[in-house]
């Protein structure tokens, strides 16, 4: 009896020391999040939640500040200052980061996905956890997956009710080589331009129009700038959430594990409140004055015939990821 109240003591003493060893491990530190969107964007649900476990996880130690709206500038921009350490963290859509992981390209494909759940497939299996990983070399720890959604275009004075209409049409696009050739494969004239600019530039006239999920249009007010929105659902969207690999190697093993938790914990909350606010974000444009139109089944037939010579070009540059997430979504078809 009094051996087994030794071991019970010291196994009390050696947790207890653990316990004060991992306290010493986490750091006082606030980590900056950044995000092109303003309060409302499917993306904010995510960083709260993320924020609220960190906080809980390190006892106060590690805060989470939001910076939203784009105020740490483009993404691009915000980019560069999380591989150079100076901003922590951000959420963007993960193509952009094709500039660092080429392969990260294949997720501006149109029409690559069905639904969000081939989408979760790809991305939480070995190909999404794969591309994330060759950012570290790149400056860049690729934490988890987040949903934007399927884009839609958007349009002042013109509807959108067949494929032709597109033709002549000034679009905004996410500035990367494939967002352009598909807006010129549809006989518009694509226009790149950082996300903080694009309302400027339709209230403006500067453009005719822009693309972008539901949730996004919503969350920025695009009503009071655009009157149309054509349900074309030509692209899905996911986002990646990214930490400062020169921070993160600063970091202690305790600290590393907060965050990776923390991000697990985000990914359900935020794909769930994501997912939820669809229906409640149409109903939103057009109680606010938008024409919602769904394209008809043989209109989006003809989109996807002319967007694939844009597939065809990019694949060639992209290696056997392509044909990887092609295999992969076939057995998720069957």
């Amino acid at each position: 009896m009094k051996r087994l109240f030794i071991q019970s003591v010291l196994a009390t003493v050696a947790l207890a020391a653990m316990g004060m060893a991992s306290a010493q491990d986490i750091k006082e530190r606030t980590l900056k999040f950044g995000l092109n969107g303003p309060e409302g964007h499917p993306a904010v649900a995510g960083m709260k939640k993320f924020a609220e476990a960190v906080a809980a996880k390190s006892g106060g130690k590690i805060k989470v500040q939001l910076f939203l709206n784009g105020t740490l500038g483009s993404d691009q921009a915000t980019l560069s200052a999380v591989k150079g350490g100076t901003v922590e963290m951000a959420v963007m859509n993960s193509g952009i980061l094709a500039s660092e992981v080429k392969a990260l390209e294949v997720f501006d494909f149109p029409f690559l996905f069905n639904n969000e759940k081939e989408a979760d497939a790809i991305v939480d299996g070995p190909i999404g956890q794969k591309m994330h990983a060759a950012l570290q070399d790149k400056g860049v720890v690729g934490l988890s997956y987040w949903e934007l959604g399927f884009r839609n275009i958007t349009t002042g004075k013109k509807q959108i009710t067949k494929v032709e209409d597109i033709a002549g049409l000034k679009l905004r696009v996410i500035p990367n080589a494939i967002n352009v050739d598909w807006v010129k494969a549809l006989g518009a004239n694509p226009t790149p331009l950082p996300f903080p600019e694009v309302y400027a530039a339709l209230e403006q006239g500067a453009i005719d129009g822009q693309e972008n999920p539901i949730s996004v249009i919503a969350a920025n007010k695009f009503w009071e700038v655009q009157k149309n929105v054509a349900l074309s659902n030509h692209q899905y969207n996911p986002q990646s959430v990214i930490f400062s690999k020169k921070v993160w190697d600063t970091l202690s093993a305790a600290e590393k594990k907060i965050i990776d938790d923390s991000a697990d914990e985000a990914v359900k909350a935020q794909r769930e409140a994501a997912r939820a606010a669809l229906a409640a974000n149409l109903e939103l444009l057009k109680k606010n004055g938008m024409t919602v139109t769904q394209l008809p089944a043989a209109e989006l037939a003809k989109l996807r015939e002319k967007m694939k010579p844009v597939i065809e070009k990019h694949s060639a540059a992209l290696g056997t990821v392509v044909a990887d997430v092609q295999a992969e979504l076939a057995k998720l078809r069957k």
